[in-house]
């Protein structure tokens, strides 16, 4: 695989560490926490540490930042390392564990409490953030900040027999209350958490911070370049403060940080998603609407267009919004190329041509593709009875309309010129059909004559599968929902809408699940399973054209 991003900043930093220390391995690490699955913003993050590692022949971890058994779970693990090897990628060795090193975390912190750069502080979460002060105000040391080296040892190993409830207690960093960094004042190294590990079962009922964890682990796997995101560009502060109490002082590991991904409608907070689970307004982490790798790859999205949106966005320090239509023109590029061509009529309504007899039907060879000879060609039906979509057909014509108008003819696509005679309706004023005829002399060559009718997209009823359609649409209902507060309130109900109409019956019979363009009017994915009825169904991978701004497509 080759290099991403080669011009980006970070990797000038990389080559320039090099420069100063030519011998030196470099060796990066992708941590994610398993309390969720990933998102295409780690996507980006994987290419880089991947990329930067391979360009310079070191190696790449995957290491599990698994502090919190509370939020996390072996479901989430194993999702994690699914969707890596999707995207084409793999690790250094086998993955690795924060967990691996509690022991050493816990000698760690002892050493800090006998340094008198650690104390057991009793106070709860809510005195500790209010003690902690603000940007506008200097904080206040704790009551608890000055006790003597034996009590912090003895409270700290009681802490970790389990004497303590949870929340009674921790361990701060004793730092400076003052400092201008927030990080820097007494932050929390270690809690109370009575909840099973899914690595180390029982044994632990304390549990590292990450922050105090994040550094230690780089330094013990020789990390050499610990690359994140913008939002931990204070917590270097406390990155660096960790490792040299510690005396990691021989090339310890430095942290680097870059812009996190921001994609237009979309969230890609771990919590967030989460809530709308619960509230069951998606139904799970796979859920083709979200961001997730697990949900773009279901929707239909190819690992090549997930890497080639990585390509695009690059690698900076400037926060900015991505518009969700480069997204969208990486997929449809990708599609374009290898979707065979199909028919499909989402919102039918039936014509049936007259002057054609009722046992009539004729085959018409077509292309799979218009560009790719060596896709082959098809055969499709054309009889009496046929499908279009109902906004092809208007009874008046009206400027720009290029659909089928009442007394005025059209061109279907592969096929023969019409003309719309009649509509037919039911008690209901209802239209039950249209009555068309056809015109034999018309049939579509190699070269179309220089002045063409509009054309449009059909299916014979008699070679027609009946299909349930999902049309996806943007989750919410403003461009940056990240920053709202009540992210509920925004959400679109239309985001999946439900249409039963038709494709070719070749699409239903064709064991293989790809995607297809279906001739104007998108790209979608055929799944494997029917639904409960017994129906076909495909789901809408992308639009042809950038339609997410209406939110009813």
């Amino acid at each position: 695989m080759k290099p991403t991003n080669n011009n980006n900043f970070i990797s000038k930093i990389v080559k320039y560490s090099i420069l100063k220390n030519p011998k030196r391995k470099i060796k990066t690490r992708f941590p994610p926490e398993p309390n969720g699955y990933l998102h295409i913003g780690h996507a980006k993050s994987i290419y880089l540490n991947n990329n930067i590692a391979n360009k310079y022949n070191g190696t790449c971890n995957l290491r599990f930042d698994d502090t919190n058994p509370r939020n996390e779970n072996v479901k989430y693990i194993q999702a994690i390392k699914k969707d890596i090897k999707w995207l084409g990628l793999d690790w250094y060795k086998a993955p690795t564990y924060t967990s691996n090193y509690f022991n050493q975390l816990y000698r760690y912190a002892i050493q800090l409490i006998k340094k008198k750069a650690a104390y057991v502080d009793e106070l709860n979460a809510n005195d500790i953030k209010k003690y902690r002060g603000t940007l506008k105000k200097t904080g206040k040391n704790s009551p608890f900040r000055n006790r003597t080296v034996k009590k912090n040892l003895t409270l700290f190993k009681k802490m970790k027999n389990g004497m303590f409830p949870e929340g009674s207690m921790c361990l701060r960093a004793k730092i400076d209350m003052k400092s201008s960094y927030i990080i820097l004042r007494d932050p929390v190294l270690y809690r109370i958490i009575v909840s099973e590990h899914h690595q180390t079962k029982k044994k632990w009922c304390i549990y590292p911070m990450y922050d105090f964890a994040h550094c230690i682990a780089d330094a013990l796997e020789g990390i050499t370049h610990s690359l994140c995101t913008l939002e931990f560009l204070d917590n270097r502060q406390l990155y660096i403060w960790i490792l040299e109490k510690l005396h990691f002082n021989k090339i310890p590991p430095k942290q680097y940080e870059f812009s996190k991904l921001n994609l237009e409608y979309t969230i890609l907070s771990k919590r967030k998603i989460q809530k709308l689970i619960n509230l069951k307004l998606v139904s799970g982490w796979k859920d083709p609407r979200l961001s997730t790798l697990s949900g773009l790859r279901k929707r239909g999205y190819t690992k090549n267009s997930i890497k080639t949106f990585c390509q695009k966005v690059g690698v900076t320090r400037q926060q900015s919004l991505i518009e969700l239509s480069l997204l969208e023109s990486c997929i449809r590029k990708d599609l374009n190329y290898s979707s065979p061509r199909r028919m499909a009529v989402i919102n039918p309504i039936k014509l049936i041509i007259t002057n054609i007899d009722h046992n009539y039907t004729e085959y018409l060879d077509v292309p799979n593709h218009p560009n790719r000879k060596e896709m082959g060609h098809r055969k499709i039906l054309f009889s009496r009875e046929i499908y279009i979509e109902k906004e092809d057909f208007c009874k008046k014509s009206v400027i720009d309309y290029k659909g089928l108008v009442l007394g005025k003819k059209v061109r279907l696509k592969y096929a023969y010129t019409i003309r719309a005679n009649q509509i037919i309706k039911n008690k209901n004023n209802d239209i039950l059909c249209i009555l068309c005829t056809y015109y034999l002399n018309t049939k579509k060559t190699k070269i179309l004559p220089k002045k063409s009718y509009n054309i449009i997209h059909w299916i014979s009823k008699k070679n027609s599968t009946k299909t349930q359609f999902k049309l996806f649409n943007v989750l919410f209902t403003c461009k940056n929902p990240e920053k709202e507060k009540n992210i509920i309130q925004l959400y679109n109900p239309n985001s999946c809408i439900i249409k039963v109409g038709y494709t070719e019956s070749i699409v239903d019979n064709e064991d293989i699940q790809h995607a297809y363009q279906f001739e104007r009017i998108g790209y979608f994915l055929k799944l494997k399973k029917k639904n409960k009825y017994n129906i076909l169904v495909c789901h809408r991978i992308v639009s042809l054209k950038n339609k997410y701004k209406n939110l009813i497509n």
